[in-house]
């Protein structure tokens, strides 16, 4: 992806599905949907608190199991634009339990991991159909976060088949 910052990582993952627009949009926005669909295989989603509007906060724990017992991994963010069934934009950050923002380093990462990222969600109606592209700026292409999505997009076409006849 390119911007007049110059280049910059991002993960773009475009998917059609046969479901009404408005059922995706609550797949995003409906704290009970979001933690059915999303995360890599195996997560589960312990914790979504969306507060869906302008500067209203997220809160996402993703918990796996590991030989060592659970692992917790939060992420916290902003939302900068809602506009109903067509397009949201948050932004993401890695975070303890009560949404305080970790640096990569504070969490063993490496340097070049941004502190911040962004997502963006848009929606085209195509009268009963929906098409997705879901675009994660600031992540490369091939780390383990794409991987991650991929895997959750799966997830969500596979809910939504489920829902879709609702």
């Amino acid at each position: 992806m390119t911007n007049s910052n110059g280049a910059q990582d991002a993960v773009v993952i475009e998917r059609s599905f046969d479901a009404p627009v408005e059922l995706i949009w609550q797949m995003w926005t409906d704290p009970t949907h979001f933690a059915a669909w999303y995360g890599p295989d195996g997560a589960t989603i312990p914790v979504a608190k969306l507060e869906v509007r302008v500067g209203g906060t997220r809160l996402v724990c993703v918990e796996m199991q590991t030989p060592g017992g659970p692992m917790q991994m939060w992420f916290t963010g902003e939302y900068r634009e809602v506009v109903e069934n067509e397009r949201l934009v948050y932004t993401e950050s890695m975070s303890d339990e009560n949404g305080t923002v970790r640096t990569p380093s504070e969490l063993g990462m490496s340097e070049g991991h941004p502190v911040t990222t962004e997502v963006h969600v848009d929606l085209v109606d195509l009268g009963g159909r929906t098409r997705m592209v879901m675009t994660h700026v600031g992540i490369p292409g091939d780390s383990p976060g794409a991987a991650g999505w991929a895997m959750a997009i799966d997830k969500l076409a596979s809910y939504v088949q489920t829902h879709a006849d609702r």
